[in-house]
């Protein structure tokens, strides 16, 4: 069977106890259950909970960090990537995604919806599961409104908005099942 691996977006801030951090990890102890690769940031907050939850059900854990800032992968990641900077860093984590959820988060995880989006709607990547959190749904009602009045139907629909973790990993089995493309 070929590894598919979930790249998660999200705050670095959320700490254990807080609502933020164990929705994160109960994804990815979830995702993992349902076999899936984990990959993220690599740092604290949800980038934490996600590998920490996805290491609690044994699956493996990809974490992309920047040389630059000096600091090490949480101690969930089994495998680290050093990119040389944000742009790099960026690249990787589109590139190994399968699929992408992004969780509630500032202006790097806004860029990391913004990107994966504007890849999959310009066809530079193959369409694949792009789902967002609800805290979301302001700016993707204000781009899907936009992308619609310049006739992109397809590009407006590309991100779907999911709250409830069965949901994500239910949408995520379903859209990557073979055959299916979303």
């Amino acid at each position: 069977m070929i590894e598919k691996v979930i790249t998660i977006f999200g705050s670095s801030k959320p700490v254990e106890g807080d609502e933020e951090y164990e929705f994160a990890r109960k994804l990815g102890l979830e995702l993992g259950r349902a076999g899936f690769t984990i990959c993220n940031g690599g740092y604290g907050g949800t980038m934490e909970a996600t590998a920490r939850g996805a290491k609690e059900s044994g699956a493996k854990t990809i974490g992309v960090t920047i040389a630059t800032l000096n600091a090490s992968a949480n101690k969930w990641i089994d495998d680290e990537i050093k990119a040389r900077d944000l742009f790099e860093r960026l690249k990787i984590l589109i590139e190994k995604g399968d699929a992408y959820v992004v969780l509630r988060g500032g202006t790097g995880t806004l860029v990391e919806l913004s990107l994966a989006w504007e890849l999959i709607n310009k066809n530079f990547i193959s369409r694949k599961p792009l789902i967002a959190v609800s805290f979301w749904t302001p700016i993707i009602q204000t781009i899907s409104k936009q992308l619609l009045s310049e006739g992109s139907i397809e590009g407006a629909s590309l991100v779907r908005i999911i709250d409830s973790v069965d949901e994500i990993v239910e949408h995520i089995k379903n859209a990557l099942a073979i055959g299916n493309k979303q």
